[in-house]
């Protein structure tokens, strides 16, 4: 079973989600057969590279609220990650485009190390003084390698601006396409969507909705078809 997960590296609720997603598939009996698969979905598209604000003030200008209740939201986000035993940045965070981070997952996707990737990333982002915003293409390099990747091959997809961007445009139109306006959004073998952070236990019950509702393989076969097998092949009889 494929589990597909959109989401953004400057979105606290995917942080969240993750971890909640993970307590329940950690406990899925089915656990080794769920192929889990990061998708690209950006809270702000088009935004420049150099674009970097404070977290408060891209909350207060965004959703109109006073810098106040921008505040109380981050704190009351600390307390939801804590609860899923993570560590959660209430002040000092800053905010930027997260388009570099995509491209490397998806470049990571290619060399196994996705998941390690966007964990890393997360913890970056939400929970480490240092920004991976305003420190240039060498913080992405660092944490890359971190996740297992080779530094040479990521500053050569970081300078190459078309790498892997159409993979990740790509993902955010089939988004669009499932109807997906927000995230997180999981998506489990095409057939359920769950929408947001949502507790562990609705996960196991999605989980496992979709792995009884899986269609079992319906052979065709006229019965006299010659095939190979671990004991040999199939000789023609005259």
């Amino acid at each position: 079973m494929r589990v597909e997960i959109w989401s953004d590296i400057a979105c606290p609720w995917c942080y969240v989600g993750k971890a909640r997603f993970e307590k329940a598939l950690e406990a899925f009996p089915h656990r080794d057969q769920v192929e889990v698969v990061h998708r690209s979905f950006e809270l702000d598209p088009g935004r420049a590279k150099d674009d970097v604000q404070p977290v408060l003030a891209m909350l207060t200008k965004k959703y109109g609220m006073s810098e106040a209740q921008a505040r109380s939201g981050e704190e009351n986000l600390g307390a939801q990650a804590a609860a899923e035993g993570l560590d959660y940045r209430t002040r000092d965070r800053d905010h930027g485009s997260t388009f570099d981070m995509h491209r490397l997952l998806h470049f990571a996707k290619e060399h196994g190390r996705q998941d390690e990737l966007i964990q890393i990333l997360y913890r970056a982002n939400f929970a480490e003084q240092r920004s991976v915003f305003t420190e240039g293409d060498e913080r992405l390099v660092e944490l890359a390698v971190e996740a297992g990747l080779d530094a040479g091959a990521v500053r050569e997809v970081l300078a190459d601006p078309a790498a892997y961007a159409d993979e990740v445009r790509a993902d955010e139109r089939e988004a669009a396409r499932l109807g997906a306006n927000g995230v997180p959004f999981f998506v489990l073998d095409r057939a359920y969507g769950v929408s947001g952070a949502q507790p562990a236990e609705v996960f196991t019950q999605a989980l496992t909705q979709a792995w009884e509702a899986r269609s079992p393989l319906e052979l065709i076969d006229d019965g006299g078809a010659q095939a190979c097998g671990p004991d040999g092949c199939a000789v023609p009889q005259q």
